[in-house]
């Protein structure tokens, strides 16, 4: 469960990136974030990762208060959700198992169950046979698909993808949209911001539309889960 009440943000330089902001996501709603340059999208995420702490309002994100955390309990917050960066975040010295495998040893996995479960989830994002090539060795798209890779490997509760599809092509995005709604569909909760409102026309679901830091339109469209179930990579996904 997310819930924002009353939350302001004010950078140094002056500029309010979220004003009066409230809303609520409920645990297992696919959630698009849609709005023009300097809506307040970035910070909104921010905010929810406690990369950024709010100047005033109250940020509850799975059962942690926001505002009153310290920065040692930080990771402990970060270890419920899933991150898909715009910019892939890959560590180009290692291979693809070794980036997602990352993510299980620093939460304290033993090296057995990594062995299992790397494979496991390479496969399920189309990446089985690619698990020992370097990041500068694929393409944009299944870059993307390690970073999601890398994101679902912990099984978290909360999935958050910021531009997830900006720097792919249209059939990637396409692609990388229905594994979102496949893992969407095992109760996951997703978010993500996006900039390309024919994808959200094309899969439905939540979209808050946000413009000058605060919510102006929050509308729900069916859900077409027939285009996502016609994903080559509608198999089980690992969230359970």
């Amino acid at each position: 469960m997310i819930h924002l009440e009353n939350v302001s943000k004010v950078y140094p330089n002056g500029t309010q990136a979220v004003k009066n902001l409230t809303l609520d996501i409920a645990d297992g709603e696919f959630v698009f974030i849609v709005g023009p340059s300097g809506a307040g999208k970035s910070t909104f995420l921010k905010l929810l990762i406690r990369e950024e702490k709010a100047d005033s309002g109250s940020i509850h994100v799975n059962g942690h208060n926001l505002m009153t955390m310290s920065r040692r309990r930080v990771p402990y917050l970060r270890r419920t959700m899933g991150i898909v960066f715009q910019d892939f975040r890959l560590i180009d010295k290692m291979t693809v198992y070794d980036n997602v495998a990352f993510a299980m040893r620093v939460t304290g996995h033993s090296e057995q169950t990594i062995q299992k479960r790397v494979p496991l989830v390479l496969r399920l994002v189309g990446l089985g046979d690619k698990s020992q090539r370097k990041p500068h060795e694929l393409s944009g798209g299944e870059q993307q698909r390690v970073s999601l890779a890398r994101a679902i490997i912990n099984k978290p509760s909360l999935l958050i993808a910021d531009e997830p599809t900006g720097n792919i092509d249209p059939e990637r995005s396409i692609e990388i949209m229905r594994m979102l709604f496949a893992i969407h569909q095992k109760g996951t909760t997703v978010i993500v911001v996006t900039h390309e409102h024919e994808l959200v026309r094309h899969f439905g679901g939540r979209v808050l539309s946000l413009k000058n830091g605060t919510v102006v339109s929050d509308t729900t469209l069916p859900i077409r889960y027939g285009a996502v179930k016609n994903a080559s990579a509608q198999k089980e996904a690992p969230t359970s």
